[in-house]
């Protein structure tokens, strides 16, 4: 996730310290406000929806705006990634006692205060970025959900401290519905990962399935790299189940949220089986109707589950 109360155009490059030197250098352009909140549109899920009211609206998109930022830099900045990385985290620092320079990062600076929030979740969305820096693949799955500890969970952890929603049972089904969403995410995107070297999907279930670097770029995906995206897709399909007993456990707006975040990997999910798993002749994105049905698909179960243990 990632945005704020993204306001300012932005595209003053912001000096940071030099690796090397330590003296002021220009840093990696980050990208204006307006194309941040631009690529909000394009995920799978709404990510700040109006009837959260301004207040929740604006410290989602701040969450959004961080977490799109630092996504960017080490995955398209130029020159130096690794010293991108650690400008954003000693913006963050600076965001964290209100005098960071970037519009996306003075976003932060409300919610920090207001919630409490700590920094590690956000230094671990940054870590995760360096991970990508000099890890490439993943040997099994359980090494790809260890990744998602740091690419995707800390977001919903974030989200459950701005709701004031924090449990060590709602984070457990929080981290699995978030870590769904990534390797949803990562199905989506099998080509542009593989164009820029970076494979997701399981080595383990790659090699047992024939797989080699020549069926990433094919027009299309052979039966082989299909099975393996079947595989994955219904490995994401289990862990977004948890999204029924997180919601549940929530009420009002936040129920309804958290609804709506798992309904779009659903919808996703959707999507793949009606392209028969062939992500790279298909562009697989998520149908709006099938979202809503998702959503009140798991609203419905969360009311179920909930009236079942007495709650109102």
């Amino acid at each position: 996730m990632h945005r704020g109360p993204l306001v300012n155009a932005v595209g003053a490059r912001v000096p940071m310290p030099d690796r090397a030197t330590g003296e002021k250098a220009v840093p990696p352009s980050v990208a204006p406000v307006s194309a941040v909140l631009t690529k909000a549109a394009s995920e799978n899920f709404t990510v700040a929806p109006w009837f959260v009211g301004p207040r929740l609206r604006r410290e989602l998109n701040a969450l959004y705006g961080f977490a799109r930022v630092v996504d960017d830099l080490g995955d398209e900045s130029d020159g130096d990634r690794l010293a991108s990385l650690d400008w954003a985290e000693a913006e963050l620092d600076r965001a964290a006692v209100g005098a960071a320079s970037h519009p996306v990062f003075q976003a932060l600076t409300p919610a920090i205060r207001d919630h409490g929030l700590e920094l590690r979740p956000f230094r671990d969305l940054i870590a995760a970025n360096r991970l990508d820096q000099r890890v490439h693949t993943y040997a099994t799955f359980e090494e790809l959900v260890g990744y998602c500890e740091l690419s995707a969970n800390p977001v919903g952890r974030l989200v459950l401290a701005v709701l004031g929603a924090s449990t060590r049972e709602r984070v457990r089904w929080s981290d699995d519905v978030c870590t769904a969403l990534q390797i949803v995410e990562h199905l989506q995107d099998v080509r542009e990962d593989a164009e820029r070297g970076r494979v997701y999907l399981p080595s383990a279930d790659l090699a047992a399935a024939g797989c080699t670097a020549a069926h990433f770029i094919a027009a299309s995906a052979s039966e082989p790299l299909r099975g393996v995206i079947a595989i994955e897709a219904d490995r994401a399909r289990a862990l977004l189940a948890s999204g029924v007993p997180l919601a549940a456990s929530l009420r009002g707006r936040a129920r309804v949220l958290i609804c709506g975040f798992a309904a779009g990997g659903l919808a996703v999910l959707d999507a793949l089986d009606a392209a028969r798993h062939d992500v790279l002749a298909n562009d697989v994105t998520p149908r709006k109707a099938d979202v809503v049905r998702h959503t009140f698909k798991i609203l419905t179960a969360a009311r179920r589950a909930d009236h079942s243990r007495g709650g109102s």
